[in-house]
């Protein structure tokens, strides 16, 4: 495959992972940098790509430490693994918080069933001294936009394994790309 048959590929998988819950790059590794400096990775649900802006969608509850967390510090990295193929994306987090247009619109997307997953208590609170308040789901409804600006492919194979680097501007160009020994 050329770089760009690699760059259009990896995006049209994405894409599916996004739309097809079975697909393999439905479910990705969110890593990022707490407040206190250390690593920590997570795994969340892909919901939405745009290939052109080079951004993925991910949801999450607004009362999770990883909120506050990529409040501080922007920097994340994706990880997918699927069919021997594993990206790992590299961007900034944007921060769509509940009510805000992005919210909003992601919000009306979702299953009622879905919704309802952010009604329950805040996420890491100790289940013993659970409140019997329910709080309303949508309020805690927040959105993580990431704009990817390098995106690391490697074709993990028996023989031949292939890796290579594609990068791009904020705007979501495609400005440099290159094959790397893996």
């Amino acid at each position: 495959m050329s770089l760009r048959e690699i760059d259009s590929d990896c995006w049209q998988q994405l894409e599916t992972g996004a739309s097809d819950p079975d697909a393999g790059f439905h479910f990705l590794t969110l890593a990022s940098v707490d407040q206190q400096g250390k690593p920590q990775a997570r795994t969340l649900v892909l919901r939405a790509v745009d290939r052109v802006k080079r951004t993925l969608e991910l949801h999450t509850d607004m009362r999770s430490p990883k909120w506050q967390a990529l409040a501080v510090n922007p920097d994340v990295t994706v990880l997918g693994y699927s069919a021997k193929t594993q990206l790992r994306l590299q961007g900034k987090v944007e921060l769509h918080a509940a009510h805000s247009a992005v919210a909003e619109a992601a919000w009306q997307r979702l299953s009622r069933r879905t919704q309802q997953t952010y009604a329950g208590a805040a996420p890491g609170s100790d289940i013993d001294h659970q409140s019997n308040h329910v709080a309303n789901a949508e309020d805690n409804f927040g959105v993580l936009l990431i704009r990817i600006t390098q995106l690391d492919w490697c074709l993990l194979a028996r023989e031949d394994n292939q890796r290579a680097l594609l990068n791009y501007t904020d705007d979501g160009a495609l400005v440099s790309s290159k094959r790397v020994h893996p």
